[in-house]
């Protein structure tokens, strides 16, 4: 994942998060929410109660992989933010892929159907 495309910023976190609509299953929550950019961007939360950090950093490790892996399923023009989940660590990868691969679908079918509405 490019230094680019992250979310870095506390004030943009916040933004994205109260103002976006979010999406959810058993391992993730996905804020979206559109920007005024030709580019899509990404930020990482993972919880203390997750673990210590080095749990911490290889759950987001493991979740920049998956991003990168489905990269060609984002829509240029929209902030994301994902959130982990307690039941991410008990999940093996496959798992743990599946469930964002299912969430990543999930959204850009709500956003497929909003355009065609509109």
């Amino acid at each position: 994942m490019n230094r680019y495309h992250t979310v870095k910023k506390s004030k943009d976190f916040y933004n994205i998060i109260h103002n976006g609509r979010f999406f959810k299953n058993k391992s993730y929550v996905v804020y979206v929410y559109e920007n005024k950019l030709d580019i899509y961007r990404f930020g990482i939360s993972v919880s203390k109660k997750l673990g210590k950090a080095v749990y911490r950093n290889k759950y987001k490790r493991q979740l920049r992989y998956i991003i990168d892996k489905y990269k060609k399923y984002y829509q240029n023009g929209f902030d994301y933010i994902i959130i982990i989940r307690n039941s991410y660590i008990d999940l093996n990868f496959e798992q743990k892929e599946r469930d964002y691969k299912y969430l990543i679908d999930m959204i850009n079918n709500y956003y497929k159907e909003k355009i065609n509405e509109a």
